[in-house]
């Protein structure tokens, strides 16, 4: 599968509503219709957080809610986007011109940053233009990957235009590359999970050289996505790079204290890699080598025998050259930490003990609290709903007690919960009246096999608790669709 390239099939558009409302609203704003659709996938990490970027595996699945857009080739050289919501205003350029502005993450730059990729992987200096429509459907900022959506659906609409064929793992190389010219320094795995993901999945996808594994998801187990409204933009601020700087300082002080040559060092299982050692083991090293103290700039420079200057300008990116600490014990610890937990969920995946639900939900917690308390990518919103969902009380519909969830939270923002019941409600116990009624999740469409379902709710602190709609997923990977 993941040689081949995407798949490519032709629709009936008056049979997909979604679809024929596209199409008359680039009729509407370019005076033709288009000559093919493309479609890219959100996607939901169940565990493995912020440790793709430091070259370790994850464990994502994609989701129904995608970006989706509509094309037209056109004979100029000039690239027309628009958007089907308001809130993102019109943009033009010509297509051999490209221009990305890190300091402002404005919606078009992300279709840029596809583009631009396919474009300098051929070494192609004239493109045509195109007329693009874009409608997305990822909550913006959710830790849900829309803006990697619109990066990779965008490399597929250039690249269908263009005429040629890269399988989805040069896709999805491409696309995670690319995406760093907006100014984030992260990892493969949204791009990755866009393009190789499969129906009725979850996928283990590993790093040098990027592959994907299926991992069966327990029967009757349900994910539900909550999403706490609270949104996180990480190429508006240095907050997601810092994490990234600070991940690549504890691999070169690791280096250094283990006498290994320590420069050339980016990630931190590059270090494990050079000492042959088990995760258990880093984490020995780990507690060992860094101290919990926040280090400041002038400490590391001692340690690495380097100057302020180098590493501003050598070591760090851009944005966080003027950062005074950096934690780097704590980012270790819990990149090590997680990193074993993903290879622990998948072998419980795969050997399904009777407890498998129990034993997921416990890694889930322990990755929610490492996030929290470690890596410090949560918020207060995301561990209330948290707590709300763990401590307050969960009742299944068929039993009277409280049954523990495995829960945990993604970006500062979506929080995935993993049950193991058809029928079940989340009931807050001892919440003020002002907080009823309850939140209540209740589902009664399922898929056994794992299905994934999405839902967006506020917290009870807003006056009441609200549910919006849940649908169940089809999940399946980036596509073309021609007319």
């Amino acid at each position: 599968m993941a040689a081949e390239s995407p798949a490519m099939r032709r629709v009936q558009v008056a049979e997909h509503l979604r679809l024929l409302k596209l199409k008359e609203m680039f009729n509407s704003k370019f005076g033709s219709i288009p000559k093919f659709y493309v479609r890219a996938p959100g996607r939901v990490n169940i565990i493995g957080e912020h440790i793709d970027y430091c070259g370790y595996s994850v464990l994502p699945m994609a989701i129904e809610q995608d970006v989706l857009i509509a094309v037209e080739p056109v004979k100029t050289y000039t690239l027309q986007l628009a958007n089907t919501n308001p809130l993102y205003p019109d943009f033009s350029t010509s297509a051999n011109n490209i221009q990305i502005d890190k300091t402002k993450p404005l919606w078009h730059n992300y279709f840029l940053c596809g583009l631009k990729g396919i474009q300098e992987h051929f070494g192609l200096s004239n493109l045509t233009g195109m007329n693009c429509l874009v409608d997305g459907n990822i909550p913006p900022s959710s830790g849900l990957s829309s803006s990697s959506a619109l990066v990779c659906c965008a490399g597929l609409v250039t690249l269908t235009v263009l005429g040629r064929n890269l399988s989805k793992v040069e896709l999805a190389e491409i696309c995670a590359k690319s995406e760093r010219y907006i100014g984030t320094e992260g990892g493969g795995m949204d791009q990755s999970i866009s393009f190789l993901a499969e129906e009725g999945t979850a996928k283990l996808i590993e790093f040098s050289p990027l592959r994907a594994t299926d991992v069966k998801l327990p029967s009757g187990a349900v994910f539900v996505i909550a999403n706490s409204c609270v949104e996180m933009n990480k190429a508006a601020t240095s907050q997601f790079n810092i994490r990234v700087m600070e991940c690549r300082l504890a691999a070169k002080l690791l280096a250094k204290y283990k006498n290994l040559q320590w420069d050339n060092v980016l990630r931190l299982d590059e270090v494990q890699a050079k000492l042959g050692i088990s995760l258990e083991e880093m984490l020995l090293v780990t507690e060992d080598a860094l101290h919990p103290e926040p280090y400041n700039p002038e400490e590391i420079c001692r340690c690495l025998g380097i100057s302020l200057e180098e590493l501003r300008t050598q070591i760090l990116s851009p944005n966080t050259q003027d950062v005074l600490i950096f934690k780097l014990y704590q980012r270790a610890k819990h990149v090590y930490s997680e990193a074993a937990r993903v290879l622990q969920f998948k072998k419980i995946c795969e050997e399904a003990p009777e407890n498998m639900v129990q034993l997921l939900g416990e890694l889930m917690n322990q990755s929610h609290m490492s996030c929290r308390d470690m890596y410090e990518c949560s918020c207060p919103e995301l561990d209330q709903l948290v707590d709300i969902c763990r401590s307050a009380g969960v009742c299944w519909r068929s039993a009277p007690d409280p049954v523990c969830l495995g829960i945990t939270g993604r970006g500062r923002t979506t929080v995935k919960i993993a049950a193991c019941s058809f029928h079940w409600k989340l009931c807050p116990r001892g919440a003020p009246t002002r907080c009823q009624p309850a939140l209540i999740l209740l589902f009664y469409k399922w898929n056994v096999h794992g299905t994934l379902c999405t839902a967006s709710l506020l917290l009870p602190f807003f006056q009441h608790l609200c549910l919006l709609p849940v649908s169940v997923s089809a999940i399946f990977s980036s596509k073309v669709f021609l007319n």
